[in-house]
Formats: C-alpha cells, structure tokens, sequence
C-alpha cells in the first residue's frame, strides 16, 4: 500500500499484483471503486481483490478522496472532483491498455463517469448497485445526504452503535460523520454535472449492472438495457443494497466472466513488460 498524489490529493493505494506466468503478455488491469461514506478499499480487500488477482489480475484499489486513509481536503467532493482523481492516479500508475473498471455504489457512478470522459481508457464496467449520475440521482443524493448529516450528528449515536455492533463499526461511522460534517460533501455532490439519456447512450463500452432484488435500484434495469449498446444486467435474489458482502461469490463469478469475455487476447508476439 502507498500514499500517490493525483490531482492534489493524496490518495491511499493498494495494488495487488496478477498471479500470472512470467514471459506472458501484461495481464488485464482491473481497478475497484468504492462506495461513499463509510465504505474504504477494505470492502474489496476482504470481497473481490484477492479473487481478482489469483484468477490473472493485475488489482488497483484507493480510497476515495476524504475517506478510508486518503486525505481529507475541506471542499471538492463534487462528482467531476472523483473523477479528475481516478484520471490522475491511472495517469501516474500507467497501467498497461484500457482498464476493466468496477464500481459499488457510488463508486459505480465514478467508474461510468471515467467511461463516458475516456471511452478509449476503458474495456468495461460493471456496476455493483449503482447507477449513472442523472437528475433524478442528484435529487436522492441530496435528500440522502441531507438525512445522513442530520442522523450522524444525533446524540447517543455512536454509544447505540459500539453496544450493538462494536467499536470497529463505530469507527467507520465516526469517519463518515466526520466527512459529511467537516467537509462540503453534501452540498458538492448534489451539484455534480449529470448525464442526460443521450450522454448515456453515447458510452460504447461493455456495461454489467448488479441489483439486489430488494433494492430500490432494480428497476433501473430494463432502463439502462435500454441506452446502452452493450449492457447486461443481473438481478440477485434475496438481496438489498450491499450485495457486495450479500452475494459475494456470485458477484465475483459475474464480473470475472464480463472481464474475460472483453477482454482482447494477446497479439502474436506480445509479451511482459
């Protein structure tokens, strides 16, 4: 793990190197976003990463700008802000090719975000509970961020949560209110630039979409089916929104087989960097 400046931000870093024969071509890059608030690249550690990298990925993973051990400037937590980091920080690490990139929650707007900047930079998405950045986004981010500011700050808050759930738990929520009360998050995000239908149809590259069967973001699925050129979307059964630690093993079966199915073979003669 590493401190790396991008965009003016210290971001904390993690890699895991692809667990691949030496003389073969550079293996497939994957980069995981994750979610807002009180999720860091420790979600991925423990979920997807290790998987990831013994099936021939070449892993990066980073805590977004304010949260887990990134650094926490006071402004800037717009949506264009995140993306600006991911362009730096792929700039500086120069990953070999177009990135496969996986995003939870949030994270998964970051990542759709990067391939509607840099079409060419990307092989694929796969968006675990998420969705684009629309109108109707900015309007729940808002409202949802609005309530969490109020609840973080409510007393007796984080006494109810070490009893039921333990300090480790309480750490990671103190981290969160901290964000949301010492920063502009709640007021940036809302105000992030959004994407109309158009600007969606327009990303080119393979989109998958997980839903939870539960979740409110299920419905979106026929929607997004229906902009993008090439999009599946998978439903789980009996899961709401963290269907990363939910449905962990299906979801990482999932995204491995959208990963191999676009990404390229190696020309004649392509060999390790």
């Amino acid at each position: 793990m590493a401190m790396i400046d991008a965009n003016g931000v210290a971001l904390h870093v993690a890699r895991i190197p692809a667990r691949a024969a030496a003389g073969t071509a550079p293996p497939p890059t994957v980069v995981l976003v994750h979610g807002m608030l009180i999720d860091s690249l420790i979600s991925y550690y423990f979920t997807l990463a290790p998987r990831f990298a013994a099936a021939g990925l070449d892993v990066i993973m980073y805590d977004l700008r304010g949260q887990g051990l990134s650094a926490r400037p006071s402004d800037g937590y717009r949506l264009e802000d995140h993306l600006d980091d991911l362009e730096a920080l792929l700039d500086r690490l120069a990953p070999a090719g177009p990135v496969h990139l996986v995003g939870n929650s949030y994270g998964g707007t970051i990542a759709f975000g990067h391939a509607e900047r840099h079409p060419g930079r990307v092989a694929s998405v796969s968006m675990i509970e998420s969705e684009p950045a629309t109108a109707a986004w900015s309007r729940k981010m808002a409202d949802n961020l609005a309530r969490g500011a109020e609840e973080l700050a409510r007393d007796g808050l984080f006494a109810e949560l070490t009893e039921q759930h333990g300090k480790h738990v309480t750490k990671r929520v103190r981290s969160a209110a901290r964000l949301l009360h010492s920063t502009t998050t709640a007021r940036d995000v809302p105000a992030s630039r959004v994407l109309d239908d158009d600007a969606i149809r327009a990303v080119d590259c393979p989109v998958l979409a997980l839903y939870g069967a539960e979740s409110e973001l299920a419905v979106q699925e026929g929607w997004l089916r229906s902009l993008l050129p090439q999009c599946r979307t998978v439903v789980i059964p009996g899961q709401e929104h963290w269907v990363l630690v939910g449905a962990t093993e299906p979801t990482g079966d999932l995204i491995l087989d959208w990963i191999r199915a676009h990404t390229p073979a190696p020309a004649a003669g392509d060999v390790s960097r």
